[in-house]
């Protein structure tokens, strides 16, 4: 059996996406900006995929740009605010769990002359709230959180985060990179009163390579890609049609019946983190996002447990993936002051629609089974 529990880095492509895309590639190749029908047959694809987004998001569709994904999304949303926004201060807020798309675009910024502030997290990757409060200032010009952690799957007060905000100061910007909770979650800009907000499509059974961001009408923001002008002069370069289209079916199919595929998600999730919890030195630090679950294996390493699930064809994340190939100690976890051995030996389990218990039953036998091995193992 093949169990694979890394939605969270990237999902299956549906396949009525895919028989889109292939339409698209295959057909309807055309330049959006050409003026033949080829042309405005290929837009078409565009404001169809716009409309789908828009109503998911509960916003509208001129509030669209589509990029290359959660990175380039998150990138023009922090550094486009910054530079827009700059004359009225160089002060910007984010969080110490970030991604790293956040946390290395806050890096680059800090060696352009801009100040950050990292908000800390309590034992359960929650946001400290009196901190971030307290960090509000006259010259902060943009505050950028995550909704649900990528790595523990917490889900942050955005709401109120988004009070707080608006309360100190309306023209602060609040960025939220969405990107794990689009898809799971409904999400609408004007409950947290977000300005701007980053969504992916691969990790809704969309293509890779695919994104959007939401920017709220009449925000002051710059592009950070120049050229001929496309999406209303915010993100220039001839449009991926094929995954902004791919990108809008899975927006629009994710959120068929989406209360319904959560809570069989969050089933698959909880059923895993019961049982596997009961086995010897086993820890849960999972939030409560209903498609992640992180566990910790103390005593043994998490590539030697990633790498062993995987010879039984189980597939799981050591952290983020986009830096996993890389080894480190999640700053995640880190932030949230678990233990050492914790900390080198936690695995991410992300559970999608796709899933079935059969797999968590089989994930669950082949994990009980290789502990005690890799315990005695790693003592002798």
């Amino acid at each position: 059996m093949e169990a694979y529990f890394d939605n969270a880095a990237t999902t299956a492509v549906n396949p009525k996406v895919k028989e889109l895309m292939f339409k698209l590639m295959d057909l309807d190749f055309g330049n959006p900006s050409s003026l033949h029908m080829k042309g405005v047959d290929a837009e078409k694809y565009i404001k169809e995929a716009t409309k789908r987004i828009a109503k998911e998001l509960k916003c509208s569709e001129k509030e669209i740009v589509f990029t290359s994904g959660g990175t380039e999304s998150n990138n023009l949303a922090i550094i486009g605010s910054a530079l827009a926004r700059r004359r009225y201060g160089k002060h910007i807020i984010t969080t110490a769990i970030e991604h790293a798309s956040v946390s290395a675009t806050t890096e680059f910024l800090s060696k352009e002359g801009f100040e950050i502030t990292y908000i800390g997290t309590d034992n359960k990757g929650y946001i400290d709230l009196e901190a971030l409060k307290n960090a509000l200032r006259e010259d902060t010009i943009i505050v950028s959180t995550m909704y649900v952690n990528n790595e523990i799957g917490t889900i942050q007060p955005v709401e109120e985060i988004g009070k707080i905000i608006k309360a100190f100061n309306k023209d602060i910007y609040y960025h939220i990179d969405a990107v794990q909770a689009f898809g799971k979650m409904k999400i609408s800009p004007n409950n947290c009163k977000a300005d701007l907000i980053s969504i992916s499509g691969h990790k809704i059974h969309g293509p890779k390579g695919s994104g959007a961001l939401y920017i709220r009408d009449k925000l002051l923001i710059r592009p950070i890609i120049y050229g001929g002008g496309q999406q209303h002069l915010m993100r220039s370069g001839t449009e991926n049609v094929p995954g902004i289209a791919g990108m809008g079916l899975a927006a629009e199919l994710i959120y068929k019946d989406n209360e319904k595929k959560m809570d069989y998600v969050k089933s698959l999730k909880d059923s895993f983190i019961e049982r596997v919890s009961k086995i010897e030195n086993v820890y849960n630090n999972s939030g409560d996002a209903p498609h992640i679950a992180s566990v910790s294996f103390v005593g043994i390493r998490s590539e030697v447990m990633l790498h062993a699930l995987e010879e039984r064809k189980i597939y799981v994340s050591a952290g983020s993936a986009c830096s996993s190939n890389k080894p480190h100690v999640s700053n995640v976890l880190k932030a949230m002051k678990l233990d050492k051995e914790k900390l080198e030996s936690t695995l991410r389990f992300s559970f999608s629609d796709t899933n079935t218990m059969e797999q968590v039953d089989y994930a669950i036998d082949v994990i009980n089974e290789l502990v005690p091995k890799l315990r005695r193992y790693v003592r002798k």
